[in-house]
């Protein structure tokens, strides 16, 4: 007889919403995927993505056996083959090389508590090649650490207390649709939202007003209604002056600089800034930036320009205000160092996120010897797609541990099959948007001989002398996770019980004025002075290289994709699946491009084709390829996408890239 269930259970996804779910399991298979309507935040309903999980539980494409490169080709090995294999291999590099001579390539793509205990087996193994920074939001957390001492958003429920909100370069109904519903309330009870973006998007369809901007301006945007403020003389003088330092390097800068000219070089009109400096002015107002905003080579710097004005105008740490782009209080929660045992290291070295190929291709002392690549799929999602091929293609030894064959496992020497989040038990978080974290049970059996990576890890760690200390069941690594939260009365026990748990953090932070900064006050001007605001461009812009501009002359956006988080489901979409050139109508007009051409865009880079499409109301000048997409369907959009870091080191600039177009005939 069919045993039917619906079980509570947590999506993984790296995502704003990070939601609560409904899942139906009968027979040991997952066969629907619902949200859970007792969620505080997602209430019954979830995106696409989080619907797509259970068609990734399921799918015949899921890896089901070990894997090993012979000649060119796979072939299915045995666990115990695979492990003593790679075991060897990392034995050997040890003691010939030392461990630095293998690098762990990440993402972020899933965000269970147990994750991080790759890190663990790295460390305990002598401490490897580790990347630093980030693909997705890394300039703008800096930024935001050297402006407030850390980055924290309001609580979701206090946009209620906002009388303007300003959405700036974020897509909530595509990236944040809990917080899309909230913006409708909010307007129904009276408040007007503003959305800022180079595309006219399904946010910008509900906004009381859309502001048009060239990509990667945001930041003089922001300067010039700071100008505006200063000027109408609506500063909030008491805040700048009790609570800030570093305001007169603001005002100097602005100096530098007319109004009609950052008009210009925004494409934004005069008259819009003043009107914005009279919204800012009108408290409470509250920003949300997207990360789209930062990935540029000015890309920090954009941050710190709108929390700057945000600090201008008066609406930090009062209700209905803030700075809102990430709430790392969320992630702050947990205690990462009893889980992934740093002093454990005796040596380390880092390369950069957005250039570890460029870095593994240089690297000596050692040289990188293996390679192994853990929540993440670098051969689509790191830019400069060719660069990352032939770095991974150079290596003596690369392991992948997927559930799928991704454009990276094809390159490798050993695929190691691991379960998706409903077959294992985690804790899921997210530090971008509300403060809940859910409970993940495992709820399946997994197809075929896929593992935990927890098991790979243990399996590894017993066969390199090291096992005791993976000697630990999944909660007993979860509650070391829990051992800040139990002081504050918070447990494990009461989360498993309850699916769902309000973590202890500020609703409304900086209220106290008192900043996480060296001198205690929010800094306009970071590090001791060394770092001052700058009316910085994007690299690849005719304000910063009119030669390229002259060849390349359109800005090209990578926003995520509808129904994948980033290149996870591409695969699994179905349908007749191709790669969408999205363009604005006067890029089609001045090139007479029709609907669904065949299309090349091209730079120094790289290129990829695709078919067309219109975007009537997009920015001039702008192109938008979804990023994720497999090399089979078209893509990578990092075929065309620079490796270059963001002016702090730590972000990456995706979305700072010039292309050119063409018909296919």
């Amino acid at each position: 007889m069919a045993q039917t269930q619906i079980r509570q259970a947590a999506c993984p996804l790296n995502c704003w919403d990070s939601c609560g779910f409904h899942v139906t399991v009968e027979n040991d298979r997952v066969t629907k995927v619902d949200g859970d309507p007792s969620h505080p935040i997602t209430q019954g309903k979830i995106c696409g993505r989080g619907r797509m999980l259970g068609t990734r539980t399921n799918s015949t494409q899921r890896l089901l056996y070990p894997l090993k490169k012979i000649n060119g080709q796979f072939e299915q090995i045995s666990w115990e083959q695979a492990l003593n294999e790679i075991a060897d291999k990392l034995r050997d590099i040890k003691e010939t090389y030392g461990p630095t001579a293998v690098l762990h390539s990440h993402d972020y793509a899933n965000n269970g508590l147990l994750k991080n205990l790759d890190q663990r087996f790295f460390n305990c193994y002598g401490g490897v090649t580790e990347l630093y920074g980030s693909l997705c939001w890394g300039a703008g957390i800096e930024a935001q650490m050297w402006d407030f001492g850390n980055a924290y958003s309001h609580g979701p429920d206090d946009v209620y207390n906002s009388k303007n909100i300003i959405v700036w370069g974020r897509n909530v109904a595509r990236t944040n649709m809990h917080f899309y519903e909230k913006l409708l309330e909010a307007k129904k009870r009276g408040a007007k939202l503003f959305v800022i973006d180079p595309l006219f998007n399904a946010t910008a369809k509900i906004a009381d007003e859309y502001i048009s901007i060239k990509p990667g301006m945001d930041g003089l945007l922001a300067a010039g209604i700071i100008k505006e403020l200063l000027r109408l003389r609506l500063e909030d003088r008491k805040f700048i002056e009790e609570s800030t330092v570093g305001f007169e390097d603001v005002h100097q800068l602005l100096g530098s600089v007319t109004l009609g000219k950052i008009s210009e070089m925004t494409e934004v009109p005069c008259e819009v800034m003043t009107h914005l400096a009279h919204v800012y002015a009108d408290k409470p107002t509250a920003t949300f930036m997207g990360l789209g905003l930062q990935r540029y080579q000015n890309g920090g710097n954009t941050i710190r320009l709108i929390d700057a004005l945000v600090a201008c105008s008066g609406n930090i740490g009062i209700a209905g205000g803030g700075a809102n782009y990430a709430n790392l209080q969320v992630g702050q929660s947990f205690v990462f160092e009893e889980l992934t045992l740093p002093h454990r290291r005796q040596n380390q070295r880092q390369f950069s996120i957005m250039k570890q190929a460029e870095e593994l291709l240089e690297a000596i002392n050692p040289e990188i010897q293996m390679i192994v690549v853990t929540c993440g799929n670098p051969i689509t999602q790191v830019p400069d797609t060719k660069v990352v091929e032939k770095a991974f293609s150079s290596v003596a030894t690369l392991v992948v541990i997927d559930q799928f064959l991704t454009d990276t496992a094809q390159l490798a020497d050993y695929v190691l099959p691991t379960t998706t989040a409903f077959e294992e038990e985690d804790i899921y978080y997210s530090s971008m948007y509300h403060h809940y974290v859910n409970y993940g049970p495992k709820l399946v059996s997994a197809p075929g001989e896929a593992k935990p990576d927890l098991w790979i890890w243990t399996e590894l760690a017993k066969r390199l002398g090291f096992g005791a200390d993976f000697d630990f069941t999944r909660k007993q690594f979860l509650k070391m996770g829990f051992q800040a939260l139990e002081k504050k009365g918070v447990t494990l026990e009461t989360l498993m019980e309850k699916h769902t748990i309000e973590l202890p953090v500020k609703a409304n932070p900086w209220h106290d004025r008192k900043f996480a900064t060296p001198s205690g006050k929010y800094e306009f001007t970071a590090r001791n002075g060394h770092e001052r605001l700058t009316l910085a461009v994007p690299e690849e812009s005719k304000w910063s290289n009119p030669q390229l501009a002259e060849k390349y002359p359109y800005n090209m956006l990578t926003i995520h994709p509808m129904r994948s988080n980033h290149s996870q489901n591409y695969h699994l979409l179905g349908g007749n699946l191709r790669l969408k050139v999205e363009v604005a109508q006067n890029i089609a007009d001045d090139l007479s491009l029709q609907k669904d051409d065949l299309v090349r865009v091209w730079n120094d880079r790289g290129e990829v084709k695709g078919y067309l499409s219109i975007l009537p109301t997009a920015h001039p000048n702008t192109i938008n390829i979804d990023e994720g997409i497999w090399k089979q369907f078209g893509g990578s959009v990092n075929n065309l996408t620079s490796s270059r870091e963001s002016d702090n080191g730590l972000g990456s600039t995706l979305y700072d890239c010039l292309v050119n177009i063409e018909k296919i005939n």
